[in-house]
């Protein structure tokens, strides 16, 4: 696997556009709370989104794992460098358009994230860093080491807070009542 001092900038590139777009949508540089916390583990309180790490950031490296699988489908016999790049392209438009008003709105219609106001630019950031260490280790482990870790993923966030990357999609695209009602039934794990 070679990606290059290049692909490297022009990943970090990347990241610093969807940075400069944030701050031109107003997004909150970091949590309005005034401090950063290296985890935030309350799903539906007003730190959820706001810091580096979240109950979320095991959707965020399982990006990763997806873009490079996709990359690797889409893009064969290309520098994986180039795969890196697609991959923070695809995952940093997402962070911009997860901040617009409409994919607010509809996260707070459509799913169990009634209080969602957005990400702050440090957590969009650190999404970004998560999805990058995913797709290195999708990189450099077998595909199975891979599925494992996508599924336990799935699974442990099921289990803890009812919500997951799968269910997360369902939801926002095709909201299922009974997934709601279903997800809003849990007790809050302490943080």
């Amino acid at each position: 696997m070679m990606i290059t001092r290049r692909h490297w900038l022009i990943t970090l590139t990347v990241i610093l556009m969807a940075v400069a777009i944030l701050f031109a949508m107003e997004r909150p540089p970091i949590c309005t709370c005034g401090y950063v916390k290296l985890w935030e583990g309350t799903v539906n309180g007003p730190g959820n989104s706001q810091h580096i790490a979240d109950w979320y950031t095991f959707s965020h490296i399982t990006h990763g794992f997806v873009f490079y699988a996709i990359a690797r489908l889409l893009l064969p016999g290309r520098p994986v460098g180039l795969w890196l790049i697609a991959a923070t392209l695809a995952e940093m438009s997402w962070e911009v358009l997860e901040n617009s008003p409409f994919i607010i709105d509809r996260y707070r219609h459509a799913t169990m994230a009634v209080g969602y106001s957005g990400d702050s630019i440090l957590n969009s950031v650190a999404d970004g860093c998560w999805m990058i260490l995913g797709f290195l280790f999708a990189a450099r482990m077998p595909w199975k080491a891979t599925l494992a870790m996508a599924l336990f993923f799935e699974t442990f966030t099921l289990w803890k807070i009812r919500d997951n990357l799968t269910l997360n999609v369902i939801m926002l695209v095709a909201p299922i009542e009974a997934v709601r009602d279903w997800q809003a039934g849990y007790s809050q794990p302490e943080g």
